[in-house]
């Protein structure tokens, strides 16, 4: 494993404790996830100073997931399944956005420009036929990011099975909860 790919780990190992520890101190956050209280201190001295660095990586995953999932030259249906593997692979920073979302402590430009770039994909989708016109691209944006986040929750607290959960957000996001009328 690199040291990015042990840094990432580490961290989606923090996100996840503060997930299910919101109080924690840091020596309970270190033992939550087996270093110790030096070691968590020299990665971050100070409470806030660890909540900034988790939202500020859950921002950078983020953007680079949509980046890695080349959303300008995607297939609609095939930048959706990329968007959303490229996603979940951060998904406890994802956890942790949800429970401590701060948008005035983050560099806000980053997320204006991921979003931007989601709104891009789903409008230039409408524009090829493949999604529905009748809901604005940043609507679709909006539910992308609700279900996201619904999901993974749902997988954290044991209600969706950890293997249907890109499936599930990729078939409602899609095609809708309604029965597919060939089958009606």
């Amino acid at each position: 494993m690199t040291e990015h790919e042990t840094n990432n780990a580490f961290q989606n190992a923090l996100a996840l404790a503060l997930v299910e520890h919101p109080r924690a101190s840091l020596q309970e956050l270190a033992c939550a996830v087996g270093v110790s209280k030096a070691t968590l201190y020299r990665f971050c001295p100070t409470r806030e100073s660890l909540l900034d660095r988790l939202q500020n990586s859950s921002v950078n995953a983020y953007a680079q997931a949509i980046q890695e999932a080349n959303l300008e030259t995607a297939e609609p249906r095939e930048g959706v399944r990329k968007l959303l593997e490229n996603c979940y692979k951060n998904k406890e920073l994802t956890l942790f956005t949800i429970q401590h979302w701060q948008p005035e402590q983050i560099e806000n430009s980053k997320c204006i420009q991921a979003q931007e770039k989601l709104d891009a994909f789903f409008l230039k989708g409408q524009q090829s036929g493949h999604f529905r016109v009748d809901i604005s691209a940043a609507a679709i944006t909006e539910c992308f990011h609700g279900l996201l986040f619904t999901m993974i929750e749902a997988e954290r607290l044991g209600r969706v099975p950890r293997t249907r959960v890109l499936t599930i957000i990729e078939l409602v996001l899609l095609e809708g909860v309604s029965v597919p009328s060939s089958t009606a």
